[in-house]
């Protein structure tokens, strides 16, 4: 298990969404897609992720409106970015010390991936049934 890497349990090719885009547009993609979290960029380039927490908050403060709101108004510009290369649990062991709930798996400048509490559950429940 300690040679396991990241991309032997993310989610490939995630879908993004572009920091200029509503929120009302972020939930209707996580809808669409069944995810909460989503890579955001801009002009191509990762500049951060946002949840369906950060959704979630941002949208509680008072005079929010979804629908004119920005992506990157909600977003956490700096997400934990790794290779798909890097060892499983390296990535587990800074999520858990950080209390992130993702990782963007980048190889150059582009998203292959993201890593969840999903995928990482579903990384245990394949080595309990072994």
């Amino acid at each position: 298990m300690s040679d396991m890497k990241i991309s032997d349990y993310m989610t490939k090719s995630p879908h993004t969404i572009g920091q200029e885009q509503t929120l009302t547009k972020a939930h209707e993609l996580m809808r669409q897609f069944s995810c909460r979290h989503l890579p955001v960029l801009h002009g191509g380039k990762l500049v951060g992720t946002v949840s369906l927490r950060d959704l979630d908050l941002t949208e509680g403060l008072s005079d929010v409106n979804p629908d004119r709101v920005l992506v990157e108004e909600a977003m956490s510009s700096e997400p934990h970015v790794v290779g798909p290369n890097t060892p499983l649990k390296e990535v587990v062991d800074y999520l858990v010390d950080h209390g992130y709930g993702s990782a963007i798996v980048t190889e150059g400048k582009e998203v292959v991936g993201v890593f969840t509490a999903v995928d990482a559950l579903r990384c245990l429940r394949d080595h309990l049934a072994k």
